[in-house]
């Protein structure tokens, strides 16, 4: 199955090239689901006449909100009422800033689950969308450390704790519930990181496209995610006798053209003139099916200079990175990585956990961060 999650900066017609893009493969015959992630589509393909191979499916962010809640809260009882709180009724209950993304993530899942040939998601905007993406992985991580599962040794003392409170510990369900998290938000990033899975960039040539290109390509390259095809959206007619019309354009396909020259797989669209709406507009969009074979951004690798330089090399793709706005730190087991907007945590491979950080360097878009080995952990051969 291919996924393809459709971003870009607000207005640039993002939610219109998803619709397009899942109703041209509709009517080539293939089985496409478009998940309208951001609650979009309505405008452009309500009371249209779809065709059989083509499900719709706006997730229904609230209930999911509801349920969750209420299920800590019946869990949590005692505590609540040790603490003279009054429990909230479904009826009452209004979604939390956060909620929606949740449901986004959880709707994701659940359609790599079914038996389409292709997925299409109207995803939020492209800093949204980055954000959402990186979700399950940030989340896993807290979990961890705030509740390890190692932990859970510790049963045979929560009966003694409960006496010494004087409360029931609510450590077992709460252990449950984590549990339950992280197998959700493993299945998460399994279809995340998967190689049919990739971003499509969708943009309106001018100075802000430069500038969301530099943003997509360093933060899908931090997670590892795929960007197939950046789509040029509302293309003016190259000739016009109008010189006002011919000077946007003009200033258009320059754009366009150093759009092409930064990142090879670029596809315009035209302009209709209108705003989409309704299949025979987006018919006119037809030429969206073209697809770009799903290229995986350089991975993350380790060169072993230990005979040359007596250091080992970790190689991290950060493509269109400034020197300026890059900085690491070294916590435990993780290097907390800073560029530009983005922090990440990645996890050191078992190798360099046993070294030392002893530099780095961004040479044309790759950081390499030199580890010495530590002479206690990699004891020399006499």
């Amino acid at each position: 199955m291919r996924i393809i999650l459709v971003t870009g900066p607000g207005g640039a017609g993002r939610t219109t090239v998803a619709a397009a893009t899942a109703l041209v493969e509709a009517w080539a015959g293939r089985r496409v689901l478009l998940l309208a992630a951001d609650g979009g589509t309505g405008t452009v393909l309500d009371d249209a006449e779809l065709p059989g191979s083509l499900t719709v499916l706006r997730p229904e962010t609230g209930a999911g909100f509801r349920r969750e809640f209420l299920a800590i809260q019946s869990r949590a009882g005692t505590a609540f009422d040790l603490l003279g709180a009054a429990p909230f009724e479904e009826a009452e209950l209004t979604e939390l800033p956060g909620s929606r993304s949740f449901a986004q993530l959880r709707a994701l899942r659940d359609a790599a689950a079914g038996d389409h040939d292709l997925v299409v998601v109207d995803m939020p905007v492209l800093r949204d969308a980055l954000a959402l993406l990186a979700l399950p992985v940030q989340l896993r991580r807290y979990l961890r450390r705030l509740l390890p599962p190692e932990r859970q040794a510790a049963r045979a003392l929560r009966p003694l704790l409960a006496q010494l409170a004087g409360v029931p510990m609510p450590a077992q369900w709460l252990y449950e519930s984590t549990a339950r998290w992280e197998t959700e938000l493993a299945a998460v990033q399994a279809v995340v990181d998967a190689p049919d899975t990739t971003v499509r960039l969708v943009v309106e040539p001018g100075p802000a496209a430069d500038e969301a290109l530099r943003t997509a390509r360093l933060g899908l390259a931090l997670q590892g995610v795929a960007l197939d095809l950046v789509v040029a959206n509302r293309m003016l007619p190259a000739e016009s006798g109008d010189p006002w019309l011919a000077g946007l354009a003009a200033r258009q396909h320059d754009h366009l053209a150093r759009l092409r020259e930064a990142y090879g797989s670029v596809h315009p669209l035209p302009h209709l003139g209108r705003a989409p709406r309704g299949p025979e507009d987006l018919a006119l969009l037809g030429a969206v099916r073209h697809q770009a074979p799903a290229v995986a951004p350089p991975g993350r690798t380790v060169e072993d200079r230990r005979e040359q330089d007596g250091v080992l090399v970790w190689h991290l793709p950060l493509p269109c990175a400034v020197k300026d706005d890059v900085s690491l730190v070294r916590r435990g087991d993780e290097l907390l990585l800073t560029v530009g907007p983005f922090r990440h945590a990645l996890a050191l491979p078992a190798a360099l956990r046993r070294c030392t950080v002893t530099g780095a360097g961004l040479v044309e878009g790759d950081l390499r961060v030199r580890f010495t080995p530590d002479p206690g952990l990699w004891p020399r051969t006499p």
